[in-house]
C-alpha cells in the first residue's frame, strides 16, 4: 500500500513502520521514499506529528485494537484523519484468519464504535471484495473443516487468467466506490475519520 501511495503522491511525504525488522528490510524493496523505521503501533512514540495514518489490514492482528486507535489520536495533527482497512463479516471467519494471525474480523458497527470511541468521527465506510463475497464465503465456508494436507496460502498463488479475472472485477469495484457508491457488504471494510477537534470553553 505504501508504494502505491507514493506512486499516486509524489510530492508527499511519506512514513511507514512496521513491528518487525524483517518486515522494514522488505518493504525498502518496495519504496523509494518513504522514511521506515520499525514501531509497535500500541506505544507510538510520536505526539500530533502526522496529518494522515494509514492502517492496512493492521489492527485485526492486535488484541489491543482500541489502544492502537487512541495511540494513533495522540500521534495526528489537529484536523488530522485515518484511513483503516479490516476483514469484515465473522461468519466468514476460516483457517485463513487463524494463519494470518487474525484476533477477529469486525462488524462495520463495531469498527465505527471503537474508532469513535478514541476521539475520532466517521466521515465514510465502505465495504470492497463485494462482488467476489459469495465466493469468498464458499471458499471459507470448505475451510472450517479442511483436509489434512490443506495449504492456507492456495489462495495467494493464483494463475495469471484468475489473478487477472478476480484483480478486474476488484477494478470495476474501486470506480464504483471513487464515485461515491458505499457498498454495504463485503469481505473488507474500509473506514476513513477525522480527528475531532478540540472544544474550549
Amino acid at each position: 500500500m505504501l508504494a502505491r501511495v507514493e506512486q499516486e503522491f509524489p510530492d508527499m511525504q511519506l512514513s511507514g513502520s512496521e513491528v518487525l525488522s524483517r518486515g522494514l528490510a522488505y518493504s525498502r524493496k518496495r519504496v523509494q521514499r518513504a522514511h521506515l523505521f520499525q514501531m509497535d503501533a500500541r506505544r507510538i512514540p510520536f505526539d500530533e506529528e502526522f496529518d494522515v495514518i494509514g492502517a492496512y489490514d493492521v489492527i485485526e492482528h492486535i488484541a489491543e485494537d482500541e489502544a492502537v486507535l487512541s495511540e494513533m489520536h495522540a500521534a495526528l495533527r489537529a484536523d488530522g484523519g485515518i484511513v483503516i482497512t479490516v476483514p469484515q463479516h465473522k461468519c466468514l471467519w476460516s483457517h485463513v484468519d487463524e494463519y494470518s494471525h487474525h484476533k477477529r474480523r469486525y462488524s462495520a458497527s463495531e469498527l465505527r464504535k471503537k474508532v469513535e470511541a478514541a476521539g475520532f468521527t466517521v466521515v465514510r465506510t465502505t465495504s470492497f471484495v463485494s462482488l467476489l463475497l459469495p465466493l469468498m464465503y464458499l471458499s471459507r465456508r470448505r475451510d472450517r473443516h479442511p483436509r489434512p494436507d490443506y495449504d492456507s496460502t492456495a489462495e495467494l498463488r493464483l494463475n495469471g487468467a484468475a489473478n487477472s479475472l478476480l484483480g478486474g472485477i476488484m477494478n470495476l469495484e474501486r470506480l464504483a466506490i471513487d464515485t461515491g457508491l458505499s457498498l454495504p457488504v463485503g469481505g473488507s471494510l474500509l473506514l476513513v475519520a477525522k480527528k475531532q477537534a478540540l472544544r474550549v470553553g
